[in-house]
């Protein structure tokens, strides 16, 4: 069974008591505790000369935790505390390894689910077998045991367990595995991460019930090209000429926003603090608006390459250009902002499940070279691209992804939404695309370069954040 892909479903939760609203949060307040003294135990073996992280010994722990959150929560929670030291390890070896440059920066080992002075990131865990998922249309509900002394304080009957009734749909069908709640304090939210594992043959079935559309193997394919870019998020060009770009002005001014107000309540900190509830929270929120629309980026365009029976798809991969053509700027967005590995990570899986296959290549030389004409002599200026042999004028992106689809595949047609003008030759729709915090939707001439409303910030109630 282990062999087999896991995906994930993603809930929201409330307990349907206020006495399993109390035990739930006893529950949890009890794990990040347990987590933090593992490792610890663990970080003081992997910082002295001599130490190994897998002798570090933390069994005694179990008399101390077990009889609040359970003897088996106890042990979930000194595996995935296994899992990030070894998860730690792999990147620390791909770091080491000069012909590997997924790796750029130093990995740091495993750290605390917060302190007892600035508050606890509440984590609880919960094994796959000692759970029940109810789905019913009026009201779903899961239910989950704790330990003896919770069960006491709080007079539960025998076999009464903690109940909590959950919102959304389960995308993936499979066995279950390690359930995983969060409490987000800040939104006062409580979310269930729940994976299953699933018959690799099920994947693609179950991915595409998402979908509107399917692959047709039956009548003709055609390949298309990834640009992944720091302006536009994706640019897609497929080899009968369709377009599509995905812009991220506005999402990157909202991010930046985010990171200024970190940035400001980092300066007010004492000098021994690096962080605190508050920034840790803009942290999360700042991580949870980004991740959500990429990943809506994603499935948006396979949905839209599906109804254009797409079966190959070549990405750019920028490792080899970040640090030799870049700016600092755009360097910033890529790794910060869109977290360019995990956004095709994200590619390769979404557009796998539904049959698609994904090429990484190089974007080496793709925006730097006339895809009309071969010519060098060009100018690129944000989504503009000009070249001064043939007056070729594009948007930058479209021309970086149709570069690519042309070195892979061979000529092909001029894409139908070249310019970045798009009121002079872009189609009406379904050309450019814009994100509204909830879905990606056509946008009007000249939004790729408008940005939107930016967050806004309480002021703190007192000087000292957090």
């Amino acid at each position: 069974m282990s062999d087999r892909p896991q995906r994930t479903n993603t809930y929201t939760a409330n307990a349907t008591s206020d006495r399993y609203r109390q035990c739930l949060f006893d529950w949890l307040a009890a794990q990040p505790p347990l987590w933090n003294q593992i490792t610890y135990r663990r970080r003081q073996a992997y910082f002295s000369d001599d130490g190994d992280v897998w002798d570090a010994d933390y069994t005694d722990l179990y008399d101390e935790y077990a009889p609040i959150i359970g003897k088996a929560t106890c042990q979930q929670i000194a595996r995935k505390n296994s899992e990030a030291w070894r998860s730690h390890f792999r990147l620390l070896e791909q770091y080491h390894d000069n012909s590997n440059t997924t790796v750029t920066e130093k990995p740091s080992p495993p750290g605390y689910w917060g302190n007892r002075k600035e508050g606890y990131e509440l984590h609880g865990l919960v094994r796959n077998d000692l759970y029940t998922l109810d789905w019913d249309e009026d009201r779903s509900t899961l239910e989950f045991g704790v330990g003896d002394v919770l069960k006491d304080r709080y007079d539960f009957e025998h076999n009464e367990r903690v109940t909590l009734e959950i919102k959304g749909n389960p995308q993936w069908n499979g066995d279950d595995s390690r359930l995983e709640l969060i409490y987000d304090d800040h939104a006062d939210q409580l979310r269930v991460q729940h994976p299953v594992r699933i018959q690799p043959d099920k994947i693609r079935e179950q991915r595409e019930d998402a979908f509107t559309h399917t692959l047709n193997t039956e009548n003709t394919t055609q390949a298309a090209a990834i640009d992944v870019g720091a302006n536009n998020t994706l640019a897609v060009v497929t080899e009968r000429g369709d377009t599509a770009v995905y812009h991220a002005r506005p999402e990157f001014a909202r991010f930046q926003r985010y990171s200024e107000r970190i940035a400001t309540l980092q300066s007010g900190l004492p000098a021994d603090k690096y962080t605190s509830s508050l920034i840790q929270r803009l942290y999360d929120t700042r991580s949870r608006s980004r991740d959500h629309s990429r990943d809506a980026a994603v499935k948006h365009v396979a949905e839209w390459l599906l109804e254009r029976n797409v079966d190959t798809v070549y990405v750019g991969d920028l490792t080899d250009v970040l640090d030799t053509h870049w700016s600092t700027d755009v360097n910033e967005k890529t790794h910060n902002f869109w977290s360019h590995r995990q956004l095709l990570n994200r590619i390769e899986l979404t557009l796998g499940d539904v049959g698609i296959c994904v090429a990484e290549v190089t974007e080496a030389d793709s925006s730097s070279e006339c895809p009309e004409c071969g010519s060098s002599d060009i100018t690129r200026r944000g989504d503009s691209f000009r070249c001064h042999d043939c007056e070729l004028d594009a948007h930058s992106d479209v021309a970086g992804a149709w570069n690519i689809l042309q070195s892979e595949a061979g000529p092909m047609a001029r894409p139908a939404a070249l310019s970045a003008e798009r009121d002079r030759d872009a189609p009406q729709e379904g050309a450019y695309w814009q994100w509204n915090e909830h879905d990606w939707i056509p946008a009007d001439f000249g939004e790729q370069s408008r940005s939107v409303d930016q967050p806004s910030f309480s002021k703190p109630a007192s000087s000292q954040p957090g």
